[in-house]
Order: C-alpha cells, then structure tokens, then sequence
C-alpha cells in the first residue's frame, strides 16, 4: 500500500468540520480558551469509542456462545438483519437528495461492514476470541502508522503492538488453525477500511442516517450466505432473540459512538484507541466464555492500556496547542 495514498485517504475521511451535526462540539469550541472545555471536546469522542470497544466485545463473546446453534454466517447475517431494521426503524433516513457519491460511499462502506464481520466471526468460529481479536486489531495500528505524522503516534502504536502480540501468546501464533488467523488478518483488514468508510459517510449523511443505509447494504450481502449454511436455524425463536441483542451491543451500539466520535476524532488517534479491544475481549472471554487469564496476558492487557492512554493525552494536547 502506497503510504502517500493512504495519507490522503485519511486526511480526507477526518477533513470535515469537528461541529457538523454535533452541536455539544459547538458549544465546547465556543468556550474560547478555557482549558476545560478543550479537554471535554478532545475527551468526549474517546469516551464513545471507549464505550463502543466494550459493547462490541461483549456482544462478541454472547455471539461465539450462538454459534454452535447457528453458524458463524448464521450469526452474522442476523446480526447485520436485526442491526439494519433497528437503525432504519429510529433514523429513517432519507433515501432521495443523495449525490452519486453518496451513495457510492454507502455501498462501500456497507461492502465493508459485511466483509469485517463475516471474516471476523470466520476467525472466531476456528480460533480463540482473544488471539482473533489481537490479529484483528493489527489492521487499525497499522491504519494508525502509516496515518500519522508524529512521531510520538508511532511510539503508541509500537506499544500498543507489543502489547497485543503478548495477549496472543508472546506472538507465538503458529499452533493456531491457519485459515482462522488468514480471517482474523482479513478482518483487521476491512476494519481499517471501516475506519475511513465510516469517517467519510458520517461526513456525507446527518447523524447515523448513512450507517443505517449501509448496514441494510452489509445484511443484503450476508442475507443468501446465512441462508445457505443455517437455512431453517436461523428461525429458531430463542436464536433470534440472542441475536438481537448481538446486534444491538455489537453493531448498533458500537457503529454508532464511533461514527459520532470520528467526525471530532483524528483517525490516526481512533485506531490506536481501538488497541484496547484485545484486553476488553479478554475480560468478556472471562466473565462469559469462563477464559481465564494469565500474567503475560495481564501484562499485555497493562501495555495495550498505556497505549491507550497515551493516545489520550496526545489528543488533550493536540487541542490544548490549538487553542
């Protein structure tokens, strides 16, 4: 990938103002220089995206619980279903008005919704939830090296990377099953493609209108492929009520406190953050796969978190210096 290219790329997806369609932002930037109302506007998109790595790792531990009932394609096509009639139902976003490019953005951005998840829950259905998210998270810090330039992102970034390669094993990856690491790798992939598609059609369309379109885009794909695999599994009533609430914590939820928090947020500064998806995936591994954890793991989980953390400061100064 040509770094240049990808500088672009992002640089276009985070171009558009911090106040469109967010008037707390507004307010914020109107406090002239008062440090306090920097630190909430650089703080209040961290805390959504924070939020949205803990609903998505939880909604993803009650999902690997699904799958023997269901598939892996099972589970993500009733996902993204019930995730799309949800986000139509309470946006009901305008389908008329919409440039060519628009809707160009929309469908990509929903190609990749689908992609990130089916290859996701491939990965999961063959590996461990915790090395699967540690390889796909590899896909957002490398989203956030070539992204950057300061250099102290790429110390982050380096940080967070160490730590996730402990949480999969001291990056000893090679007694996993080969076609569940080639998906995960897949995943973080799309992911990083998620990142910008998601920047750039929160630009495009009012509040979550553009999400909702592109996850009806994302449940359109996976609809002949969950039908396929599950055919009738798929309508068994306690099934459908589990995955309703996947949806809910793992696509509705998430999706939307991150597409919020990257109109304010750098994306350079989001995929760092989302470093913390592996410590968080081990923490619901804990509480409702019953995965217990070890100290090099802990010690994984310390480095992710300094990662983060500092990745947080970096904003709080950055908005500190602009004004």
């Amino acid at each position: 990938m040509n770094v240049s290219r990808t500088d672009g790329a992002v640089e276009a997806a985070v171009a558009a103002p911090a106040t469109v369609g967010q008037p707390e932002a507004a307010g914020a930037a109107g406090h002239g220089t008062g440090g306090g109302g920097t630190r909430g506007a650089a703080l209040g998109p961290l805390g959504l995206v924070l939020a949205g790595c803990v609903s998505v790792q939880f909604g993803g531990a009650v999902a690997v619980s699904l799958m023997p009932r269901a598939g892996a394609l099972g589970i993500v096509t009733l996902r993204l279903f019930f995730a799309a009639v949800i986000l139509l139902l309470v946006c009901r976003p305008r389908v008329r008005g919409h440039s060519r490019a628009d809707w160009g953005t929309v469908l990509a951005f929903g190609v990749t919704l689908a992609a990130m998840n089916g290859l996701f829950y491939q990965a999961v259905a063959r590996i461990p939830l915790g090395p699967a998210v540690t390889l796909e998270v590899l896909g957002p810090l490398a989203l956030s090296v070539l992204a950057s330039r300061r250099l102290v992102n790429v110390v982050w970034a380096g940080l967070a990377l160490c730590g996730v390669f402990l949480l999969g094993g001291g990056g000893g990856f090679g007694g996993l099953d080969r076609a569940g690491v080639a998906y995960a790798l897949g995943a973080g992939a799309a992911w990083a493609v998620y990142i910008v598609f998601s920047a750039r059609t929160g630009r495009r369309f009012p509040q979550a209108d553009g999400l909702a379109l592109a996850m009806a885009v994302g449940a359109v794909l996976a609809l002949p492929l969950g039908i396929a695999e599950s055919g009738s599994k798929l309508t068994v009533p306690s099934t459908l009520g589990l995955a309703a609430a996947v949806a809910v914590m793992s696509s509705v939820l998430p999706y939307t406190l991150e597409l919020l928090a990257l109109r304010r947020l750098p994306a350079s500064t989001f995929a760092v953050m989302m470093s913390l998806e592996p410590a968080i995936a081990a923490v619901a591994g804990f509480l409702i796969l019953d995965q217990g954890l070890t100290l090099v793991e802990g010690l994984a989980i310390a480095l992710v978190i300094t990662a983060s953390m500092g990745a947080v400061r970096t904003q709080v100064g950055r908005g500190r210096a602009k004004t």
